[in-house]
């Protein structure tokens, strides 16, 4: 039976190793803090979240790592989200952005933020349409607590390369014009394409914990 720590060796031997070039995200939704501290232990320190209470709660055990939201944010959410986590993945509104800038607090450092882009055009997923990554991006630049990294996308299972260049067709605009570093893309099926077609940050969780077992978990 594999452990945590041989998958994380396998998925980093699919990002090309520990590099600067693509950044590992664990994505431990669903996962209990002792299996957090296994892949702790195999020297990850990123992690990814969908819901802000059950990230909170983990944050209590384990303060000192790098969280990620990754999930929708929710208005009544974003003070919480602005006070405990590293980076959100998900701005995808203005009225969000403004309200994590303010709700920032003084002693921490600006919160690193990515735009979320709907490239797929799912009404299930969240995000603008590719045409509008750049009015949100301009808008989040002028939030002085905020520092604007890059793109979040997720492309639907089984799209083809396409998907993925229009998503770095859009990054690469706005490292252009503001500088971003950041393109998150890509996750346990899909990382390989998804690298390949410019990804710098990939989120997994499947082919690091295995599959969850389904369950409610309030956002």
């Amino acid at each position: 039976m594999t452990t945590i720590a041989d998958n994380l060796q396998a998925v980093r031997a699919r990002t090309g190793g520990v590099t600067e070039a693509v950044t590992l995200l664990a994505v431990s939704k669903g996962q209990a803090v002792d299996r957090i501290q296994e892949a702790i232990a195999a020297g990850q320190r990123a992690f990814g979240e969908n819901y802000v209470q059950e990230a909170v709660q983990k944050m209590e055990v384990l303060p000192t790592l790098e969280w990620h939201l990754i999930g929708p944010l929710q208005s009544n959410k974003t003070r919480i989200a602005a006070e405990r986590f590293a980076w959100v993945q998900t701005v995808a509104t203005e009225k969000i952005a403004r309200r994590l800038s303010e709700q920032r607090p003084a002693h921490l450092p600006p919160l690193n933020v990515l735009i979320q882009v709907n490239v797929s055009g799912e009404a299930s997923k969240s995000g603008v349409e590719p045409a509008d990554a750049r009015a949100l991006a301009q808008a989040v630049t002028y939030l002085p607590r905020l520092r604007l990294r890059g793109l979040m996308a997720i492309p639907e299972p089984g799209a083809g390369r396409s998907r993925y260049a229009a998503v770095r067709h859009v990054y690469d605009h706005l490292k252009a014009e503001f500088g971003v570093d950041t393109l998150s893309m890509g996750m346990s099926d899909d990382l390989d394409v998804a690298i390949a077609e410019g990804s710098t940050m990939v989120r997994v969780g499947t082919a690091i914990f295995g599959h969850r077992k389904k369950q409610r978990t309030a956002a």
